[in-house]
């Protein structure tokens, strides 16, 4: 298996990002409705290029992305990073993208100060769950039915892990 090269976004990936991220919506992860044209843009004030770190694949194709940011701007927490969202595209699932991913943003969040990194998942979401658990997230709360999707309840599970 082909490890991906993991690298921090940069502007000119806004449209391929975009694009992958419009390609994975399911209900299985997000809150958010599906998107519909126009698209808005991907980076914004609040999702810097520097948020993110990309799968570059083969031929330079953004196979996956993941962002890493802090949680609040309080510096109390400061040392906390969470991920706030991590995408693989369907032809690159199975090859270790996800995982590659998460292991480049414990390093990446370690370079930046953190010592904690948390994250949160709906609680269906059973393969993004085994991932996370299997790279030394731990559960720490479980927020019951807080979202309604496709007419379920839905729990939010905030799982985190030490750096």
């Amino acid at each position: 298996m082909h490890t991906p090269l993991i690298r921090t976004a940069r502007l000119a990936d806004q449209a391929a990002l975009g694009e992958l991220d419009r390609a994975v919506w399911s209900p299985l992860h997000a809150v958010q409705p599906a998107p519909q044209p126009p698209y808005d843009p991907f980076f914004d004030s609040n999702h810097r290029p520097d948020h993110y770190l990309v799968a570059e694949g083969e031929q330079g194709a953004v196979d996956g992305y993941l962002r890493l940011a802090r949680p609040t701007p309080l510096a109390c927490n400061a040392h906390v990073r969470q991920i706030q969202g991590l995408a693989v595209a369907e032809s690159a699932r199975g090859r270790g993208v996800g995982r590659a991913l998460l292991r480049a943003s414990f390093d990446e969040a370690r370079r930046q100060g953190a010592t904690r990194i948390t994250l949160r998942v709906l609680g269906h979401n059973a393969p993004a769950r085994a991932l996370y658990e299997a790279e030394g997230f731990a559960l720490e709360g479980v927020l019951p039915g807080e979202f309604l999707l496709e007419g379920a309840y839905v729990d939010d599970v905030l799982m985190g892990r030490a750096l």
